[in-house]
């Protein structure tokens, strides 16, 4: 972070106020989501890997279930994953997946917590297939052990925004922190869902870095990567805010430290990590290394596929039959006379493109041109001598470049020279005449 030089307001001939200081932790919204390239594997240092498992596998059943008749508490994920189900926006194929793989409902809760705070954005998708150019491909090895989460950010989003209470479906949902708070304490529990929840402590989150921290991070920085604090702190910071809200914020906190609780309203302190210990935590394993290139080789292939795929239907369609304007160049005599004649409603002269077919080289003189199987008596018929020129003659080629043989001379010589055991009385098997 830029600091301000001691002697920055000493000079100003323009009168403007100062600027003011950047925002603590990220410098802004756009240093927050995760940018790779197409096909580009996330790693665990992407996704932090190890702050959500630990997240997610925090076992204290100390939040309130938003499903009516369910009086017994519940732990962080039962109670993020249920909104998430719970969304009018989740399809009944997602819905089944969570319910028949627990699995892959923690591995969806996972991600979708990535994009409820902005760490993953609406430009990314998790399955190869994705055509349109608007998304990039990322396989999240670390994420997809499942091999179920077909899913795109757009869609993630869209079921976290419909993640509202029954309460909250015809009003509007709080949208502050203050707001969030009065429902807790006149006895809401919860007072909204955790995926509002998050929504709104994201978008305050430099507000709230001098109320909950000490002003060096915020709410946000929890999840960028290149952390100095441990990955077990961080989630217990956040599970500590999210109780704070949902539950009881002028009480004990069952995530609290010695430092929350003699500091009310702070979260729990973070402790920083040596470098061997940051260089510890979220480490690839080499299945999850090899699975990440197996699928951006699929994707790469399928993207190759894809454009030859493309670039062979625009060919085929530059060569169909299709009209053309005449060119303006073109100011023959012909074309004023025809625009002329046309009528206001004709429009401009069209000329016809005709289908671009692929022309046949003519048969080479090398080609033996096909056999025919002659009767056994001697000359030809007359039939005979026409269904041998139809078989060996080219009509598009000129009589010179013809080899005529000894019967097809007959045609060029006087009529008497003609054998008289070829007339056309003469009886002819059609059954005998073949082609090899």
């Amino acid at each position: 972070m830029a600091s301000t030089p001691a002697n920055a307001g000493s000079y100003n001939p323009h009168g403007w106020p100062p600027e003011p200081a950047p925002p603590v932790g990220y410098l802004s919204r756009k240093a927050l989501p995760i940018k790779r390239n197409d096909a580009e594997p996330l790693t665990r240092e992407d996704v932090q890997f190890d702050l959500l498992n630990h997240i997610f596998s925090d076992t204290n059943s100390v939040f309130t279930s938003p499903v009516p008749g369910k009086s017994s508490k519940v732990p962080f994920s039962d109670l993020y994953v249920s909104a998430l189900y719970n969304s009018s926006k989740c399809s009944k194929v997602l819905k089944d997946k969570m319910v028949d793989t627990p699995a892959f409902a923690i591995e969806l809760a996972k991600i979708s917590l990535l994009t409820n705070v902005g760490r993953i954005n609406t430009t990314m998708a998790f399955f190869p297939e994705m055509k349109t150019a608007l998304r990039t491909y990322h396989p999240v090895p670390s994420l997809q052990k499942t091999d179920g989460n077909a899913q795109d950010a757009p869609r993630i989003k869209n079921c976290l925004k419909a993640a509202l209470l029954p309460s909250e479906l015809k009003t509007v949902p709080p949208s502050t922190p203050e707001e969030i708070l009065v429902k807790s304490r006149t006895g809401q529990h919860p007072p909204t869902t955790a995926v509002n929840l998050i929504f709104v402590l994201a978008n305050h989150a430099a507000p709230l870095a001098s109320v909950h921290f000490d002003g060096s991070l915020n709410f946000l920085d929890l999840f960028l990567p290149n952390q100095e604090f441990a990955s077990v702190d961080r989630a217990k910071a956040f599970l500590w805010l999210m109780y704070h809200y949902l539950e009881r914020s002028d009480g004990p906190n069952p995530f609290d430290d010695s430092y929350s609780k003699d500091n009310p309203g702070k979260a729990p302190l973070l402790h920083r990590l040596s470098q061997s210990q940051i260089a510890s935590e979220n480490v690839d394993s080499p299945e999850e290394i090899a699975w990440g290139k197996k699928m951006s080789s699929l994707r790469n292939a399928f993207l190759h596929k894809l454009v030859s795929s493309i670039e062979y239907e625009k060919r085929a369609k530059a060569s169909a039959p299709h009209f053309v304007p005449a060119a303006p160049e073109l100011n023959s005599s012909f074309r004023r006379s025809r625009q002329r004649e046309a009528s206001k409603d004709e429009g401009a002269f069209m000329y016809y493109v005709p289908p671009r077919e692929p022309i046949q080289p003519p048969p080479s003189s090398r080609d033996p041109p096909p056999q025919i199987h002659l009767t056994p008596k001697e000359g030809r018929s007359m039939l005979q001598h026409a269904w041998y020129t139809i078989n060996t003659t080219d009509p598009l080629l000129d009589s010179d470049e013809e080899h005529p043989d000894e019967h097809a001379r007959l045609d060029y010589s006087p009529a008497e020279d003609i054998d008289s055991s070829s007339s056309v009385g003469d009886s002819v098997d059609i059954g005998t005449i073949t082609k090899d």
